[in-house]
């Protein structure tokens, strides 16, 4: 059955028995029912009005109606139902005469077995005319309000079909187009030959050619004809005005180098956050090999008399695995991953409050000259970041100046659009901050500027520089959602651009630490550490403290240690990254057992692996390694001095 939900009839019988008896044969339909009988022409416009039906089953002749009345009150309702005559009495004239007035079948009352068959055969015809009515309107809707030129033509190539964007086109209304050839507005009778000898009527052609307005201007458009019906004795055609098109293909031709720039600039930016990855877990595993060192030699340093002759070495070990130390942080702001605290922040003030430092930094043969937009916006970044970046270009710019020069730095805030950033960087279009640093100095090839953000590339003599100032800017500017951009000549100086997005917050307050007044505590510490010789290290410089200390290789071992000692445990002292379980998730376990119990995590990886771990925003206290005995119990003392609800938050 092709209607699965209730089948709402109106029966229109003034026989109370001949209407049981059709009820009874229409029980047979596998679908459920709903009957209505009336037997008035006001009873019939009553039901129409208020209930909507499906089918409409007459009688021929009533005392009082009749089955030409009940069409007759179809047909006011303009309705399009299947209308079935059952009757004893119709003759054959008069059912033809029926069938006229709009009925569609008629059974007699002795061979009711044909009415559900009847039923059935007449809702499948309705359901066709109506998807039938349906797709006209669809087809029509869609050629009234199509943008594409839509028309139809025979054979001779003259226009029976003219829609509206046709006329828009061409500047000429349906009624003047009609009966005309469309040979007249596309002179390419070409095309017609083309598409009486494709094989595929289906298919049809599609072909770009210039066609003519009404006034005679030329124009080019893309044409996709089709025939339409077996005999192929009628056309139909899509024409797009592709004038647009064609401008578009002519520029941004002209703008095939500013493309090959864009992917050079994608390759390149490819190529650092692969460097940059590298970097960053290389700096992760030195992190941890530093800070066994750096701390041991602290720990010797404190047992040596400033007499001993062995100070003077173990100096020397403390004081490169310093240098080390600050290495691989460039390395972590190279890679865009070192961990940050950004504040909302004037860039004109953060210049301003180093102008006098950076004027000790070019030295006297070096003119430093300070251009600040009075009205430039405000940035989020890390303080020390954007000092650092500042710092780093105006060094570089010092020492590509070895017999003097002059150095500009300067402010403004710009909007950079799409067309600027699809060949710079950053790639994003918005509102900057700029901050431009140039110099006089003997500027760059392109070979040279291609490498020079790359960890460790200088141009520097051997000893004169570490080759990651240039990359930590990159690293930071990336970081914040900014980008560089480096303009120069041999022998014209360097022009170095750092766009960092402008915010629309107020200026945040200066942050400050109130340093510990004592690194001695007599409170225990969970300290957990996968690794060996670093969670050893710290178990002896937090013992040294007077700390009561319970190490742990995981958070396994961990938790058991918090459910089974008896004493208070002051605080967690996790690594973050560690097998079965990370410090996050160790922290959010053990204080269900240990409510009060205060959580400090530590961290060679970056700033993208701790966020991932949930620890940057949870509130949970943050060490960065390498650690040393000074860093790590200052740290402590920090965390274990500070109020237990702003420390951490499950």
């Amino acid at each position: 059955m092709i209607k699965q939900e209730a089948l709402r009839i109106l029966l229109v019988e003034d026989s109370p028995s001949d209407a049981k008896l059709v009820m009874h044969e229409l029980r047979r339909l596998v679908c459920p029912i709903t009957f209505e009988r009336v037997q008035t022409a006001a009873a019939m416009r009553q039901s129409l009005s208020q209930t909507p039906r499906d089918v409409i089953i007459s009688d021929w002749s009533m005392p009082e109606f009749s089955a030409r009345g009940a069409l007759d009150v179809m047909h006011d309702f303009a309705l399009d139902l299947p209308f079935i005559i059952v009757s004893g009495t119709v003759g054959e004239e008069a059912a033809v005469e029926a069938m006229r007035a709009g009925a569609h079948d008629y059974v007699l009352k002795d061979r009711l077995g044909r009415l559900v068959p009847a039923v059935e055969r007449e809702l499948r015809e309705c359901q066709e005319r109506v998807r039938h009515r349906e797709g006209e309107l669809r087809r029509t809707a869609i050629t009234h309000m199509a943008l594409d030129a839509i028309v139809a033509f025979d054979d001779d190539g003259r226009f029976t079909d003219f829609n509206p964007a046709a006329e828009m086109m061409f500047g000429c209304t349906k009624a003047a187009a009609l009966g005309r050839s469309i040979w007249e507005f596309v002179p390419n009778r070409d095309l017609l030959t083309k598409l009486l000898e494709n094989d595929s009527p289906v298919q049809g052609i599609r072909v770009e050619a210039w066609a003519n307005r009404e006034n005679g201007t030329p124009f080019p458009v893309e044409i996709a004809l089709t025939h339409v019906g077996a005999e192929r004795n009628a056309f139909f055609g899509f024409i797009r005005d592709i004038s647009e098109r064609m401008l578009e293909q002519r520029a941004r031709q002209r703008a095939e180098e500013a493309l090959r720039q864009s992917e050079q600039q994608l390759r390149h930016a490819q190529k650092m956050d692969a460097v940059g990855r590298l970097a960053g877990g290389v700096a992760h595993d030195f992190n941890n090999v530093l800070s066994v060192i750096l701390s041991y030699s602290e720990l010797i340093l404190s047992d040596l008399d400033a007499a001993e002759t062995i100070r003077q070495d173990v100096e020397e070990i403390r004081k490169a695995a310093t240098r080390a130390a600050g290495l691989t942080r460039q390395l972590l702001l190279f890679s865009r991953e070192q961990t940050s605290e950004a504040l909302v922040l004037d860039l004109n003030d953060v210049i301003r409050n180093m102008e006098a430092m950076l004027r000790r930094v070019v030295g006297e043969d070096v003119e430093l000259a300070i251009g600040l937009s009075p009205r430039v916006g405000r940035v989020c970044i890390d303080p020390t970041h954007i000092e650092q970046v500042i710092m780093n270009l105006v060094v570089n710019a010092r020492d590509a100046m070895p017999r003097g020069g002059k150095v500009f730095i300067e402010t403004e805030e710009i909007w950079l659009d799409d067309h600027f950033t699809e060949s710079h960087t950053p790639a994003a279009a918005g509102h900057y901050v700029m901050l431009a640093v140039r110099d006089t100095g003997t500027g760059m090839d392109g070979d040279t500027q291609a490498r020079i953000f790359e960890p460790f590339f200088t141009t520097k003599d051997k000893g004169k520089g570490t080759g990651l100032g240039l990359s930590t800017v990159f690293g930071i500017v990336r970081q914040n959602g900014g980008g560089v951009w480096v303009e120069s000549e041999p022998g014209k100086g360097s022009s170095f651009k750092v766009y960092v997005p402008r915010v629309y917050r107020e200026v945040d307050p200066v942050r400050s630490t109130v340093s510990p007044t004592t690194l001695i505590g007599s409170e225990t510490i969970l300290l957990v550490e996968d690794e060996d010789q670093v969670r050893a290290v710290a178990l002896n410089a937090l013992e040294r403290r007077g700390y009561e200390v319970l190490p742990a290789r995981d958070g396994v071992e961990a938790l058991l240690i918090c459910e089974r000692h008896a004493g208070v445990i002051d605080l967690l002292l996790t690594d973050v990254i560690m097998p079965q379980m990370s410090g996050p998730d160790l922290a959010r376990r053990a204080v269900s057992i240990r409510p009060t119990m205060k959580i400090l995590c530590m961290s060679g990886y970056t700033e993208e692996r701790i966020v991932s771990h949930g620890v940057r925003g949870s509130g949970m206290a943050f060490l960065q390694k390498p650690i040393t005995p000074g860093t790590l119990a200052t740290r402590v003392r920090e965390v274990l001095d500070t109020a237990r609800d702003t420390a951490f938050r499950v």
